[in-house]
């Protein structure tokens, strides 16, 4: 049975606020999960790796163009039918449903934070929640050590959404907002959205951060076994560890703005090390250690990214009630890069060898540190 209308006030429900970041992180299980099954997808359909691309960046695909429990149902139903998929065709056909879900998710999560939380804890449940795409991700590929078979990891992520549903249902209040805006109010919205400088540059920026960060992780896994002649387990293991360390990033990036680090500055800086560190893991240059400690450094200073664009929302938005639109915005940014990195990285690779990778990834970071230097011109508090 579902609990009863929450009343937004001053008392946090930190029993509904794990629940959602618990939802946010089975949801981001489903990202990771397509890196560490790679290699077990590739030796049983006999893909390369341009192929493989779009197992993980279909996932993105509805997340341009489109609560909790449906989100997780949707998820429960891709994971399971994915695992029965006898061909690849149907497997990516899964992956998009997972996908249904996954946008679903990351919408209705920080709606939900925002009125279970009060106002003086709500920094606290954003930042957690922040946390879950790397969290969830690691969890995923610490699967490389249970499982041998990428169909049990579909039908174990598939029982967790399941899980999930009921925890949402049982224990998150009914939020219900009453009456709903109309097309033309939204419409009106995202017009004045689009018009305003600012909001676009974020958007794009979390584009281009996208797109760095899962070209490398989406095939890390790969990357590790081919260079570094490591087992699928072990390499779940490294990848883990990198993608847990961009949890750093993130809660950095929260003290540095609190202690007033410029927006730009942060967004410059973690763009550079980015750029710079996936050249240096992708020509393969470096002894093993060095390139596995590039990828840790990759992930850690990349995660100040994503947090400092989610908290130039309200700072740019047109007004205080389009915030909410131009985080809508800056998912689109996300979905866009999840959807172009994996394949334009996959592909590349497969017709040019590992180091073609650094010269893609260089020039986003590139672009991510244009996009970062617009944003000084842009309208409303100085970022």
């Amino acid at each position: 049975m579902t609990a009863a209308i929450a009343t937004p006030g001053a008392r946090t429900d930190w029993l509904a606020v794990s629940v959602v970041v618990a939802g946010g992180i089975v949801a981001a299980l489903q990202v990771g999960k397509a890196a560490i099954a790679m290699p077990l997808v590739q030796a049983e359909f006999g893909l390369d790796l341009g192929t493989l691309g779009w197992l993980a960046s279909i996932f993105a695909v509805l997340g341009m163009v489109g609560g909790i429990p449906v989100g997780t149902l949707a998820i429960a139903v891709g994971a399971f039918l994915g695992a029965a998929a006898p061909r690849f065709p149907m497997l990516l056909a899964s992956r998009v449903i997972e996908g249904l879900g996954f946008v679903l998710i990351t919408i209705a999560g920080p709606a939900i934070l925002q009125r279970v939380a009060s106002p003086a804890r709500r920094d606290i449940a954003m930042a957690l929640w922040s946390c879950f795409m790397p969290t969830g991700i690691a969890f995923a590929m610490l699967a490389g050590l249970w499982f041998s078979d990428w169909r049990m990891i579909w039908q174990v992520t598939g029982a967790l959404a399941v899980i999930a549903i009921a925890l949402t249902v049982l224990i998150v209040p009914n939020i219900g907002s009453g009456t709903r805006p109309s097309w033309a109010a939204l419409a009106a919205d995202a017009g004045a959205v689009l018009s305003a400088r600012g909001p676009v540059l974020l958007g794009l920026t979390f584009a281009l951060y996208a797109l760095m960060f899962f070209a490398l992780f989406n095939f890390l896994p790969v990357l590790l076994m081919q260079r570094m002649q490591v087992s699928l387990a072990t390499a779940g293991l490294l990848s883990a560890l990198a993608s847990a360390v961009n949890i750093i990033g993130n809660l950095a990036a929260g003290i540095l703005l609190a202690r007033g680090v410029s927006r730009v500055s942060l967004i410059v800086f973690a763009s550079l090390v980015m750029g710079l560190s996936a050249i240096g893991i992708f020509l393969g240059l470096l002894p093993d250690t060095a390139t596995f400690l590039l990828c840790a450094l990759f992930s850690m200073v990349g995660g100040i990214i994503p947090a400092t664009l989610l908290s130039s929302a309200p700072v740019l938005a047109p007004t205080a009630t389009l915030t909410p639109v131009v985080v809508g915005l800056l998912m689109q940014g996300s979905n866009l890069g999840q959807v172009v990195g994996p394949v334009a990285i996959g592909s590349v690779i497969e017709a040019l060898g590992w180091p073609s990778a650094a010269g893609l990834v260089g020039a986003a970071a590139l672009l991510a540190i244009l996009m970062a230097l617009g944003l000084r011109g842009a309208q409303g508090r100085r970022p």
